[in-house]
């Protein structure tokens, strides 16, 4: 009875072992592949191969509004003035507007009148940050890199706090490749009003002048101090 027993255990076939079948093993390194030529053709396509910006082009209210304010700044909007003599006129700061304020569409509206930057330069507005985005074509003769346009990504933070103004450098981005601190001067994160301010140049009277600033969600307020 045992011996029944025993020769039955021993003919039984061992469990059999599971795994990967070959086709799955093929799925697995056709999908790895695909995957990867798809990465790498956005990577390229974006970051060593982009296309140039398509310019923002304003429509006829946006484009009055627009040079509405570069006029109150004295920007002339007209290509030349208005064809008439300039009439003498006392200077007054009375009735004048201090406040500045553009929408996302309108600053890079401006950039699109610019040949040189309309489809290498784009700026984004969202809340507390100003982001920047580059294109920056190399020459041939550029080591390893000539004839491509590098990808250049910055991101500023302005906000007023405590009675100043807030400037923060968030980073810069290269191919999508975060710079190091330390190859920015330790600069990030660093509040370049609070540490420069304090001496006299250009950070200290930018502080002096502005009365109140803020970024949100596709626009820019500026307010100056008398």
């Amino acid at each position: 009875m045992n011996e029944t027993t025993e020769d039955k255990t021993a003919s039984a076939p061992p469990p059999q072992k599971k795994g990967f079948s070959g086709l799955h093993v093929f799925g697995i390194v056709l999908l790895t592949i695909v995957a990867t030529v798809g990465v790498g053709y956005w990577w390229l396509s974006h970051y060593v191969f982009p296309d140039n910006f398509e310019p923002v082009t304003l429509n006829a209210s946006e484009q009055n509004s627009l040079n509405s304010k570069l006029n109150t700044l004295g920007i002339d909007t007209q290509g030349g003035g208005s064809g008439g003599p300039l009439k003498p006129e006392p200077y007054s700061e009375e009735g004048a507007s201090r406040e500045v304020r553009f929408s996302e569409r309108e600053l890079n509206g401006m950039l699109a009148n610019n040949t040189d930057l309309a489809q290498r330069l784009a700026v984004d507005l969202s809340d507390d940050l100003l982001s920047a985005l580059l294109l920056v074509p190399l020459e041939e003769d550029f080591p390893v890199l000539g004839g491509r346009t590098l990808r250049v990504n910055a991101g500023v933070e302005l906000s007023f706090a405590n009675g100043r103004p807030l400037v923060k450098l968030k980073g810069v981005s290269l191919m999508g490749v975060p710079i190091p601190n330390a190859w920015l001067g330790n600069l990030k994160n660093v509040d370049l009003v609070n540490e420069f301010g304090a001496n006299p140049g250009f950070w200290q009277s930018f502080a002096a002048g502005v009365d109140y600033i803020q970024v949100e969600d596709g626009q820019l307020l500026v307010r100056l101090k008398e």
